[in-house]
């Protein structure tokens, strides 16, 4: 069907000798020009690096017919001479929405109560929908077109710009003296997803990025499965997907995180999308570059802070300021790294800013041949297009701009957009450009008068000294008409024309007292030594890049070294040892005991503090972008390290407490939550380098009021009470134990990734840590493990254990809860602060967790806590924070303690750990140093230097008259168990 219809719009967009045209002539008794153009004496720009002067381009028939130095004219051309002009290919834009209608968006508000598709016939998730043709919902718009063309666009690639998987582009000719057969390129240009719902539907899968980036696994696991023919049922949407594979994929991600995660899923099932970024991407040029994308890059710059005001200045996240400085330099050091890119207009108020933001990005390092490039021969090899569009070259279309001058020169002008071969006129060719500053001889009255904006819409400013005079010029067909009113009201009314070579403006000037006389405006050398000096003006100030690229971003990322540590209190975690030395080599402890002698290592006077394991949160939210993906009742296929965030200060802040592993877990939205996360708080590394390697496996299961969405809108979901949760459990593993016995058989089965996590519970690879709070649903999870032959890991919260140690202890799982909170919900009424000492007295391996942004900075005090509450020893305590939650974790082989062999995650105190004066002085992990108090405080004057040079240059963008926002506060939100 898709190979009819490709048949089809050949016929109708090929060339004309091969097909008669069939639309109606209803404008007139006209006949088809078939005449040729020989347009000659130009600069032709013929692709990127490849320049002819003095060239000539003959079209013919709307095609490229010959291009050179030397072109013979036919007997029926139209010759047109461009002596001093240029000509270039038209620009394409990969990425846009041209023409194409939006969905109206779904009514309702606030949760969703939809969790089943609303499609019968179709994928499981109105949000996948590659079956959406952009073709379908596409009207040719005139004033857009009109736009495009006049930023030197003369293709565009448009798609409806609604959903995960987007269904088809279109591929459009801006020729508005064509007809819609002609125009249309491609009816199916390429295939697009993205990670943003679909805003027709209200479905309420999936609701995180997490969620998003899992849909887009399973739905290739479907495909795949779909394509083997084993399927009983029909599915259009993924027979559809099937059959776009072979064009070209694009993917919507929107900023550098996104980039990476849309290329991680192309690796994975061997797509390689061309992403259109979100201008950000100068921050992981190197892990960019590994994947092997083509990105398509937009020049919406951020505009400069308003911040005039000293108290509104302080809103201005640090950050935020550096991107503004840095966004402009993105395209550059893109192209510098060796990646390929586009350009296109994607996110921008209008194509009108589409030029300025072009040199803005060559002020800032990009080269002429490398935009041009981007807008041409890229966005076309993305296309797949290279045979019809990009380059002047026999054979293509006719598709160039002829302009005044350089192609991308602030003082060009852009005269006539050629669209497959008709020309569309933009401005006057014969116009003379009369833009300059001129001295202005007014019957007597001596001015100034500059005339700036463009060519053929000019702005005008006259001025005697330092006083402006109120302005208005209109000129067309090279003559300009010119009032003004000085400071004493009297006006003055003149026209004129360009003179001499365009030095001179002579013409008739009316008088304020009504008698006519005669003006003249010569061109002042001021301007001339203006021009110069903008052309050997200086780069633009970018300041470098930090590890995160954030305040207290590093200079270059921690490396790890040799350090001997003499004469501390020593904490192994098991036992505290006075004046003792800590040798760390290569990341590693590599000795305990006193004397020690450094061989070569950097030598650390610890006499009177402490040294310590690196503390160990086992529940945190921290450096995470979403929590819960609450869709669904089991969420078991999404994964908290794909949504990773390496720039949240609060890693940092966890540091300065001491903090050097944490395990990230999904929320307590469903009974069975997402995959966890266990990282090292390597502050300085991306995403990726968080990752605590080669971890053991862990999920988040929940339990109460938050499942059965006791506090929320619960409209139709399934679980609604405590009895469902359990069913819930019973449900998935009795699956995940016939989808294992089905894998196990040899017999062809559709790969679940959610029912593969649930086989790896069963098979006792994954490990569940739950969140809990009332001792009946405790015993009943402990229950149904043991009904499928495995055992709970980890009751989180836990806060009932006190009734039921003896029967955790029995089942073998461990607890890891808070050490006094209560009373912020009804399940925890019976809330205690012994239940730390009673659980571990019964056995039970127990660990102190913040299930809290500010509470993991201070997770030493919260330790301490237990020795007042169930008289606790003071290293019994300090296990709580450290030991013990690395045996919860699995990691205790790694880390937790301070022995030969584990990894050198060490904390040095200035006082005695639990006590509330103490400060981690420095935080190592892998033997470097991530937290430093003397390199904080110098960080701390840095940021505020920093921040002031960045307040000057905007205000100094104000005073220019530059655009400026407002002051505002991009603030993080703060996740928690319940954040949806």
């Amino acid at each position: 069907m898709k190979n009819l219809r490709m048949l089809m719009l050949f016929l109708l967009v090929g060339s004309s000798m091969m097909a008669q045209e069939y639309f109606p002539k209803n404008d007139g008794v006209k006949t088809t020009n078939t005449n040729a153009y020989l347009l000659t004496n130009a600069t032709l720009y013929l692709k990127p690096g490849q320049v002819i002067q003095n060239g000539s381009l003959l079209i013919k028939e709307g095609k490229i017919a010959a291009v050179g130095s030397s072109v013979t004219a036919p007997a029926n051309a139209v010759v047109i001479d461009l002596q001093g002009k240029s000509i270039f290919p038209s620009f394409i834009d990969p990425f846009g929405t041209f023409g194409v209608s939006k969905p109206k968006r779904a009514a309702g508000s606030g949760r969703s109560p939809q969790y089943e598709a609303s499609r019968a016939g179709f994928y499981w998730n109105d949000h996948v929908m590659p079956e959406q043709r952009a073709v379908e919902h596409f009207n040719y718009d005139k004033k857009s077109a009109s736009a495009m063309r006049a930023a030197g666009f003369g293709v565009v690639n448009a798609h409806r710009e609604d959903g995960i998987a987007r269904g088809t582009g279109i591929l459009v000719a801006l020729n508005d003296q064509g007809n819609s057969a002609e125009r249309l390129l491609e009816d199916e240009s390429g295939q697009y997803f993205s990670f943003s719902k679909s805003i027709a539907s209200r479905q309420s899968y999936p609701t995180s990025l997490m969620g998003s980036t899992a849909l887009m696994r399973q739905l290739y696991h479907d495909m795949n499965w779909y394509r083997s023919g084993r399927v009983a049922t029909t599915d259009r949407s993924l027979e559809a997907l099937i059959d776009n594979q072979g064009l070209p994929q694009l993917f919507v991600a929107g900023n550098q995180g996104n980039v990476l995660r849309a290329a991680k899923i192309g690796k994975q099932f061997g797509i390689s999308y061309a992403i259109l970024g979100g201008g950000d991407e100068y921050e992981y040029l190197d892990k960019l570059k590994q994947m092997g994308n083509t990105l398509v890059l937009p020049l919406n710059f951020p505009a400069a802070y308003e911040v005039s005001n000293p108290y509104q200045a302080d809103y201005v996240n640090l950050s935020d300021m550096r991107h503004w400085n840095q966004a402009p330099s993105n395209a550059a050091q893109v192209s510098k790294a060796g990646i390929p890119f586009a350009l296109t207009t994607q996110g921008l108020k209008s194509p009108k800013e589409f030029l300025g933001a072009v040199r803005k990005a060559m002020k800032y390092g990009l080269s002429e041949e490398q935009v041009l490039r981007a807008l041409t021969m890229t966005p076309a090899q993305i296309l797949g297009q290279t045979a019809k569009v990009g380059s002047l070259e026999k054979g293509k279309w006719a598709n160039f701009v002829i302009a005044s001058g350089a192609p991308f020169d602030a003082s060009t002008t852009y005269f006539e957009n050629w669209v497959q071969g008709k020309k569309h006129v933009l401005a006057d060719m014969d116009l003379i450009d009369l833009r300059g500053d001129y001295t202005l001889n007014a019957g007597g009255l001596v001015t100034k008068m500059s005339i700036s904006g463009t060519a053929s819409k000019p702005k005008i400013k006259v001025s005697k000294d330092s006083t402006d005079y109120p302005s208005k010029i209109t000129y067309k067909d090279n003559w300009l008409a010119v009032r003004f009113t000085t400071d004493a009201g009297d006006l003055y009314r003149l026209t004129g024309k360009v003179m001499e070579n365009n030095q001179i403006i002579r013409g008739r000037l009316l008088l304020p007292n009504g008698q006519e006389s005669q003006f003249r405006a010569n061109l002042t050398e001021a301007f001339a030594e203006k021009e110069k000096k903008a052309k050997t003006e200086e780069a633009p100030e970018v300041l470098p890049l930090l590890y995160p690229n954030v305040g207290y971003g590093n200079a270059q990322k921690p490396q790890s070294q040799d350090v001997l540590f003499k004469g501390a209190t020593v904490w192994t975690g098991t036992e505290i040892l006075e004046n003792t030395d800590v040798l760390v080599k290569k990341g590693k402890i590599a000795k305990v005991g006193k004397d020690l002698k450094a061989s070569g290592a950097q030598v650390i006077d610890a006499t009177g503090k402490h040294l310590t394991a690196g503390i160990i949160d086992e529940h945190s939210h921290i450096a995470g972008l979403s929590i819960n993906e609450a869709g669904h009742n089991s969420s078991a296929e999404v994964r908290m390290k794909d949504v990773v965030d390496p720039k949240d200060i609060d890693i940092y802040r966890n540091l300065a407490g001491g903090v050097t592993t944490i395990q990230l877990l999904h929320g307590s939205a469903n009974p069975i939550g997402g995959r966890s996360a266990i990282l090292k708080l390597k502050w300085g590394e991306d995403a990726d380098g968080l990752l605590f390697p080669d971890a053991p496996k862990f999920i988040k299961f929940a339990l109460g009021e938050n499942v059965k969405q006791s506090n929320w809108q619960s409209y139709s979901r399934f679980p609604q009470t405590r009895m469902g949760v359990e069913q819930v459990f019973i449900n998935y593993f009795q699956r995940a134990r016939e989808y294992g016995k089905l894998k196990a058989s040899g017999q062809p089965f559709r790969y679940d990734e959610e029912m593969e996590v649930m086989l790896e519970i069963l098979n006792k690879e994954r490990f569940i840590s739950c969140h809990s709070y009332v001792q009946s649903e405790i015993n009943m999870l402990m229950k149904v493990a043991e009904k499928f032959n495995f055992r709970v890991n980890t009751f989180t919260h836990i806060l009932e254990g006190y009734k039921v140690a003896d029967k955790m202890a029995e089942h073998g799982v461990g607890g890891s809860t808070f050490s006094d909170w209560w009373a912020y919900k009804y399940e925890v009424k019976d809330a205690i602060p012994f239940n730390a000492a009673i659980m571990h007295r019964a056995g039970v391996t127990v660990a102190i967790n913040s299930d809290d942004a500010e509470m993991s900075r201070r997770l030493n005090q919260e330790a301490a806590k237990t020795v007042k509450y169930g008289g606790m020893s003071e290293i019994e305590a300090w296990q709580m924070v450290t030991l013990n939650a690395a045996k919860l974790l699995r990691i205790d082989n790694r880390v937790g303690s301070i022995e030969k062999g584990k990894d050198a995650d060490l904390v040095l105190w200035s006082d005695h750990p639990l006590s509330v004066y103490a400060k981690a002085e420095k935080t190592m992990i892998e033997g470097a140093v991530y937290f430093d108090k003397q390199q904080d405080l110098a960080k701390r004057t840095a940021i505020d230097e920093q921040k002031n040079m960045l307040v000057r240059k905007m205000l100094k963008v104000k005073a220019s008259g530059g655009k400026t926002q407002p002051a505002r506060q991009n603030k993080k939100p703060r996740f928690e168990c319940e954040t949806l």
